[in-house]
């Protein structure tokens, strides 16, 4: 999150590479502690490059199997150890093959976007 400096009431966010390394950490200790996950990907401002004070970190993750109901998905997720915000998506093997075959415009940016953070070896022959 933000620094205040002890001498100055300007707050400092962190950048891209601090971000960008922490959430790669995040990611592969995630793909070794759960077997069901199969990529982690980042898009969004900090995958753009584009992040400014305020920006939050946006992660997709994709399962295996049935990880219940699509909004509660991310609470079983901790991204506390992260440095800004995150904002996450967690999508089945075949939601994620889905969105990408119908190609709608979120899918699209998303296309565009996305930077991988961890993956199985495996995982390409499992989902686009």
């Amino acid at each position: 999150m933000p620094v205040r400096s002890l001498t100055s009431p300007v707050l400092r966010w962190p950048d891209a590479q601090t971000v960008t390394r922490a959430a790669q950490t995040w990611a592969e200790a995630i793909l070794a502690d759960r077997p069901s996950v199969q990529r982690i990907r980042m898009y969004g401002s900090y995958a753009r490059g584009d992040w400014g004070f305020g920006s939050d970190l946006d992660l997709v993750v994709i399962v295996d199997g049935d990880p219940g109901p699509f909004l509660r998905r991310p609470l079983a997720f901790d991204t506390t150890s992260l440095p800004v915000a995150c904002d996450l998506i967690v999508y089945t093997v075949d939601e994620w093959t889905e969105r990408q075959r119908v190609g709608d415009r979120f899918a699209a940016t998303m296309a565009k976007e996305l930077r991988w953070l961890a993956e199985r070896p495996d995982a390409a022959r499992r989902s686009g």
